[in-house]
């Protein structure tokens, strides 16, 4: 008999307010302008949808999203960099997809930085499509970046 070692599958759980300072460190690792924890607190205590991906016992990215009257918004997804094209992203995403399901949502909206074509890349591979754009929505060092706004319909 052999046996096969397999490195632990990541989890993703509700967040939680004892997660806030891994969770911002890896806000401040993926973002030029990251969110505050302040507005992170006022997700979860607004409850929002706010998970996060949990790989050997670190907390490596999380997701936010709010629900209501049948449309999400998915608000915030982040991976930290080091493990970027993992899969994680995706795994964030679908797990909210199906919480806006559940939740009865029509549709789910979400805004990209104009620049961020692996974003971009990831929203369109999972259905989204391109419904719009937010000028100047984003802070940047030397200014302001546009949003795309996308939408996917809920089936």
């Amino acid at each position: 008999m052999s046996a096969v070692l397999q490195e632990p599958r990541p989890t993703i759980r509700p967040m939680l307010p004892v997660d806030l300072d891994a969770v911002m460190r890896v806000e401040k690792a993926a973002y030029s302008h990251p969110w505050s924890e302040s507005i992170l607190r006022d997700c979860l205590r607004v409850g929002y949808v706010c998970c996060v991906c949990q790989h050997d016992d670190a907390i490596v990215g999380h997701a936010v999203m709010s629900v209501a009257v049948g449309e999400a918004h998915l608000l915030n997804i982040c991976v930290s960099p080091d493990l970027h094209g993992r899969g994680l992203g995706r795994r964030l995403l679908r797990r909210m997809l199906r919480v806006a399901g559940e939740h009865a949502a029509d549709t789910v909206f979400l805004e990209v930085r104009a620049s961020n074509a692996a974003a971009a890349y990831l929203y369109e591979s999972e259905g989204f499509c391109e419904v719009g754009r937010r000028r100047g929505y984003y802070p940047t060092d030397a200014g302001r970046e546009d949003a795309v706004v996308y939408a996917r319909a809920m089936l």
